[in-house]
C-alpha cells in the first residue's frame, strides 16, 4: 500500500522528498547489507517484480478531504514472499516492479524516486526483522507478520514527512489520524498474504480457491471507489445546477470552474470562455471565488489549447505536473476550454477522472448554452422594447404633426389657385392671408416636433395632442418677410 498521495503540494515539497528519500536509501543500504541474501529460484526475481507491478497498476484510490489514499495488494504479495523465501534479494526486485508501475502510471520523477526508495527502505527493515525473528526460533508465519509490522512502521513514519510538509499539517497529528487506517489496511492485506503462504506450504490446491475472495475484495474496493466518485459527481452537478439555473454566462462559467476543481480533487482550474465580446479567463480552485480577466486573441497560442481543442478530454503531465484538459462544446464552435492542473509531484489523473470529466463536460455545455440563450433572449427583448418605444414615438409624432401638415397642404392648394388669378387686390389679399396661415402652420409643426423630442413631455402627447393654434392677426399686415406695403 502507498499510504497517502498528497493532493496539494507547496514549495517545501521537494526538500521534504529529498530528506525522506535519502533516509529511506540509507535504511535500504543498512538493512540490506546486514540481512542474508537468501536462496531464491531463478524465476522468483522477475515473478515477484511482475506481481508487484501488477498490484500497483490495479491500485484503488479514495479521496478523503485533501488527501488521496491508494490501496493495493502489494502487502499481500510481500507477506507471501517473506514467508516462503525471505532475503535481501527482495530489496532489488520489489522496488524494480514499483518503478515500472509508476512509469506506466506516468508519475512525476521525484515521486517515483521517493516511492521506490521508501519501499526499498521499509522492505529492507522487514527482511531484517523477519530473519531476526527466525533466529530466535519463531515460526515462519509469525516472523513474516513481525516483518510486515516493521515495514508498516517505517513506511508510515517516512511517508508522513513529505505529506505533513505538503498539507501544512503537524507531523504527530498526521500520524495519529492516518496511522491507524494504514495499519488496518496493512494488517488485512498481510493476512491474505500469510494465508496464501500457509496454503502454499500445506495445501497448494487451496491457493486456487483463495483467488476468488481476493478478486471479490478488490472488486468491492473498486466499486466503493466508483460509487464514491459518482456520488460526489452527482452532488456537485446538483449544486452547480442550482447555482447556474437562470443565471448569466458569467455565473455559469464560475460554477463550471468550481465544480471541476471539486471533482478533480482540489486541482487548480483555468477556464477560457469564448464570449460574444472576446475571450474571458476564469482562474481558481474549490476554495474562494474565481478571478475573471479579459484576454487577448494571442491567448489561443498557449501550448495546451490545440491539444484540448482536438481531443475533447485529455490527460497528461507537463513537467511533472499532471493535467486534465476539457473542451466544452463542439470542436468547430467550442463554448469554453477547461484546464485543471495538480502541483508538482501529485498523483496523476486516472481514467476514472477522465470519465467524471466527460460527464461534467456534457452538463457544462448545457449550463453555458442555456445561459447564452438567456443572454441572447434578454438582448433581443431589450432591442424589441427599444424598437417599440421608437415606433410609439414616431406614431405620436405623426399624430401631433398631422393637423399642421394638413393645413399646409390646404394652404398650398389655395395659393396655387390664387396665383392663377388676374392679380386683383382681392387676390393679393388672399395670398397674404394664406401666407399668414402657412406661417402659423409651420410654427405649429415645429412645436409638435419639439414636444415629441422632449422625453419628459412624451407621455403627455398621448392625452393632449397639439392642435394648430389660431393666432389673431396683428394691426399691421405682417408676413414672414416684413410689413406689407
Amino acid at each position: 500500500m502507498t499510504p497517502i498521495e498528497p493532493a496539494a503540494v507547496d514549495r517545501s515539497m521537494p526538500r521534504s522528498i529529498a530528506i525522506a528519500t535519502v533516509f529511506s536509501g540509507l535504511l535500504a543500504a543498512l538493512f540490506g547489507t546486514v540481512s542474508p541474501y537468501g536462496h531464491p529460484a531463478a524465476w522468483a526475481l522477475p515473478a515477484v517484480a511482475v506481481g508487484v507491478a501488477a498490484s500497483e497498476l490495479a491500485v484503488v484510490h479514495f479521496s478523503l478531504g485533501l488527501q488521496r489514499w491508494s490501496i493495493s495488494c502489494t502487502d499481500a504479495v510481500l507477506a507471501l514472499v517473506l514467508v516462503l523465501a525471505p532475503g535481501s534479494w527482495l530489496v532489488m526486485c520489489v522496488p524494480a516492479g514499483m518503478a515500472v508501475a509508476q512509469l506506466v502510471r506516468r508519475q512525476a520523477a521525484p515521486k517515483i524516486v521517493f516511492n521506490v526508495c521508501q519501499l526499498a527502505g521499509s522492505l529492507a527493515g522487514a527482511v531484517y526483522a523477519t530473519h531476526l525473528a527466525l533466529d530466535f526460533g519463531l515460526p515462519r508465519l509469525t516472523a513474516a507478520g513481525l516483518g510486515m509490522l516493521v515495514m508498516w512502521v517505517i513506511a508510515t513514519f517516512v511517508v508522513a514527512v513529505p505529506v505533513s510538509a505538503a498539507g501544512e499539517i503537524g507531523y504527530l497529528r498526521l500520524l495519529s489520524t492516518t496511522g491507524p487506517l494504514a495499519f488496518v489496511h496493512t494488517a488485512a492485506s498481510s493476512s491474505i498474504g500469510l494465508l496464501a503462504a500457509w496454503l502454499a506450504m500445506y495445501a497448494p490446491i487451496g491457493l486456487a480457491a483463495l483467488l476468488v475472495p481476493v478478486v471479490l475484495l478488490w472488486s468491492s474496493f473498486d466499486q466503493t471507489s466508483r460509487r464514491s466518485g459518482e456520488a460526489r459527481l452527482f452532488a456537485e452537478l446538483a449544486r452547480g445546477q442550482e447555482q447556474a439555473g437562470g443565471g448569466s454566462v458569467d455565473v455559469s462559467a464560475q460554477v463550471v470552474l468550481t465544480t471541476a476543481a471539486r471533482l478533480l480533487d482540489g486541482a487548480d482550474v483555468s477556464l477560457l470562455l469564448f464570449a460574444r465580446d472576446g475571450l474571458i479567463r476564469y482562474e481558481g480552485n474549490q476554495h474562494g471565488s474565481p478571478t475573471r480577466r479579459r484576454m487577448p486573441v494571442s491567448t489561443m497560442q498557449e501550448p495546451w489549447i490545440p491539444e484540448v481543442l482536438s481531443g475533447g478530454v485529455v490527460l497528461g503531465s507537463d513537467g511533472g505536473a499532471p493535467y486534465c484538459g476539457m473542451r466544452v462544446g463542439p470542436a468547430e464552435r467550442p463554448l469554453a476550454l477547461v484546464y485543471a492542473v495538480r502541483p508538482h509531484g501529485s498523483g496523476s489523473f486516472t481514467r476514472r477522472d477522465a470519465a467524471l470529466a466527460r460527464v461534467l463536460v456534457n452538463q457544462a455545455e448545457t449550463w453555458l448554452s442555456v445561459a447564452d440563450l438567456a443572454a441572447s433572449r434578454d438582448a433581443a427583448l431589450g432591442r424589441a422594447e427599444a424598437a417599440g418605444e421608437t415606433a410609439r414615438a414616431l406614431g405620436d409624432l405623426g399624430a401631433n404633426t398631422a393637423p399642421a401638415l394638413a393645413a399646409l397642404r390646404e394652404s398650398a392648394s389655395r395659393l396655387a389657385r390664387l396665383a392663377t388669378g388676374e392679380g386683383s387686390a382681392e387676390s393679393v389679399e388672399g395670398i397674404v392671408e394664406e401666407l399668414r396661415s402657412v406661417e402659423q402652420a409651420v410654427a405649429s409643426l415645429l412645436g409638435a416636433i419639439s414636444l415629441a423630442a422632449d422625453t419628459d413631455l412624451g407621455t403627455d402627447l398621448d392625452h393632449e395632442p397639439v392642435e394648430p393654434v389660431a393666432v389673431p392677426a396683428a394691426a399691421d399686415d405682417w408676413t414672414s418677410t416684413g410689413v406689407l406695403p
